[in-house]
C-alpha cells in the first residue's frame, strides 16, 4: 500500500517496550501508517541481543518504527522522554508494574500536561487480586488452561508461538483504535489495558463454553472426540503427511464424488455429520488406505479441486518460499541488525491485513540502536550544540553505521 494515505497517518506514537506484547503493539500501529518512536536504553533493547527461541523477537515486532536511545536515570534523559509524551497521541509500555510511575511516565502524571494522550499499559493482569504480579506467556498459557488443552492429559504443553503476548497486543492495539475514536467525541485521551491473563481467558473461553452446553469437562484437544468423521492427519504414498477435514455435509459429498467413494456416498446413513462420526471407525480405515496410495501432490491437486479444506504438514521455515506468500507480498524484505547477522537481508511476514486489496508495505527497515536518536531531537527543538552536548555525556546514542546488505538469510 502507498505511504500516503495509511489509516493511521500523523498519528504519533511513543513506545517504552521490550520483548513482544508491547512491540507488537507498536508495530501494528506502525505498519498502518502511525509514526512510532522506540525509546530504548543506551545499549539499546535488551531484546535484540536474545538467543534461543528469543533470537527472532527484535527484527519481527519493530520494522517501521524509529529508535532513539536514551538514558533514562539522567533528568536530561527524562526531560528528552517527557518531550516526546508530551507531543504524542499514544503511549505504549510492557514494563513491570510501578516501573512507568518510577521513572515519572505514569498515566496521571503525562496526562495533566497531555490530557489527549491515549496511555497503553500491556500488563499480566487487569485489576484485581493479581494486578500485582508479573507474568510472562508461558506463565499464562499454564494458569489459563491453555497449555491444558494443547499437551497432553499429563504433560501440559505451551503452544508453540508466543500466541498470548501477539494476542494480548492485538486486544491492545483495538483498545487504542477504540480510545482514538472517542478522542474525537471527547477530546480527551484515556488510560488503555491489555492483559495476558485476561487474554487466555478470552482465548480458551470456548472451551468453558464447551463444558456448560455439554456439562463435561472439556478434554485435552490431543485426545478430543472430533467433531467431524474427517478430521485428521494422513500419509501419503511419498512419506509426506497432510491435514484433511471435512467440516460439512455438502463437503462430505463433493469429497465422496472427488475420490470415487461410490459404497459411502449411496449411504445414506451417512448424510448426517453426526452420524458420520459415530461410524469414524468405518470410514478412517478406508481413507487412510486410499490415501496412502496417492503422492502428496496428486493428493493436494484432487483436494483443493474439490474444494476440501487441507493443509500440508510444513515447519515455519517452509514459509520463507510458499509461493503465495511470495507473490502475494505477504512476506517483507528487511534487514538484521544484532552483530551476528548486521546486514543480512531476510524476509517476514507482513501485517495479515488488506484495505482496498492492498497489504501494508515496509516503510522503514528494522531500526539499528539509536538510528534515528538525532533527527528525532531535532524535530523537538534542540540545537545541533545541544544534541552533541548530551552525545558526548553519554546520555543519549546515536548510530548513523551505514548497513552493506548480505544474502538473503533464510
Amino acid at each position: 500500500m502507498d505511504s500516503s494515505g495509511l489509516p493511521l497517518e500523523g498519528i504519533k506514537v511513543v513506545e517504552f517496550t521490550h520483548m513482544v506484547m508491547g512491540p507488537t503493539v507498536g508495530v501494528i500501529l506502525a505498519d498502518l501508517g502511525a509514526q512510532v518512536i522506540k525509546i530504548e536504553p543506551l545499549k539499546g533493547d535488551n531484546t535484540r541481543r536474545l538467543k534461543g527461541s528469543g533470537a527472532g523477537y527484535f527484527p519481527m515486532y519493530n520494522r517501521n518504527k524509529q529508535s532513539i536511545c536514551v538514558d533514562l536515570k539522567s533528568e536530561q534523559g527524562r526531560d528528552l522522554a517527557a518531550r516526546l509524551a508530551g507531543r504524542a497521541d499514544v503511549l505504549i509500555e510492557n514494563f513491570r508494574p510501578g516501573a512507568m510511575d518510577a521513572l515519572g511516565f505514569g498515566y496521571q502524571l503525562l496526562a495533566e500536561t497531555n490530557p489527549r494522550l491515549i496511555y497503553c499499559s500491556l500488563k499480566g493482569f487487569l485489576s484485581g487480586p493479581y494486578a500485582h504480579r508479573t507474568a510472562l506467556d508461558e506463565v499464562t498459557q499454564m494458569m489459563g488452561g491453555l497449555a491444558y488443552m494443547t499437551g497432553l492429559p499429563d504433560r501440559p504443553l505451551r503452544a508453540g508461538s508466543s500466541v498470548i503476548d501477539i494476542t494480548g497486543g492485538m486486544f491492545g492495539v483495538i483498545g487504542i483504535l477504540a480510545a482514538l475514536e472517542r478522542r474525537h467525541t471527547t477530546g480527551l485521551g484515556e488510560l488503555v489495558t491489555s492483559a495476558l491473563f485476561e487474554t487466555t481467558a478470552f482465548m480458551v473461553g470456548q472451551h468453558m463454553a464447551q463444558q456448560a452446553v455439554s456439562g463435561v469437562i472439556p478434554p485435552a484437544m490431543s485426545v478430543r472426540r472430533s467433531a467431524w468423521s474427517v478430521y485428521d492427519i494422513f500419509n501419503s504414498a511419498d512419506g509426506e503427511r497432510i491435514f484433511v477435514g471435512v467440516v460439512s455435509d455438502t463437503l462430505w459429498q463433493r469429497f465422496c464424488e472427488e475420490f470415487e467413494l461410490t459404497e459411502f456416498a449411496a449411504d445414506r446413513s451417512l448424510d448426517d455429520n453426526n452420524e458420520r462420526v459415530r461410524q469414524r471407525d468405518r470410514i478412517l480405515p478406508t481413507i487412510e488406505a486410499l490415501f496412502a496410495s496417492m503422492d502428496k501432490q496428486e493428493l493436494s491437486l484432487r483436494l483443493d479441486r474439490a474444494g476440501i479444506p487441507f493443509a500440508p504438514i510444513n515447519r515455519p521455515a517452509d514459509l520463507f518460499d510458499d509461493p503465495h506468500l511470495n507473490d502475494s507480498g505477504g512476506l517483507q524484505d528487511v534487514t538484521l541488525t544484532d552483530p551476528e547477522n548486521l546486514g543480512v537481508a531476510t524476509r517476514l511476514p507482513s501485517l495479515p491485513v488488506e484495505m482496498g486489496g492492498e497489504k501494508f508495505a515496509l516503510r522503514q527497515d528494522i531500526p539499528r540502536e539509536g538510528e534515528h536518536t538525532r533527527a528525532i531531537m531535532g524535530e523537538l527543538g534542540y540545537s545541533d550544540a545541544e544534541i552533541e552536548s548530551l552525545l558526548s555525556a553519554g546520555l543519549v546514542r546515536a548510530d548513523a553505521q551505514g548497513l552493506r546488505t548480505k544474502p538473503d538469510q533464510r
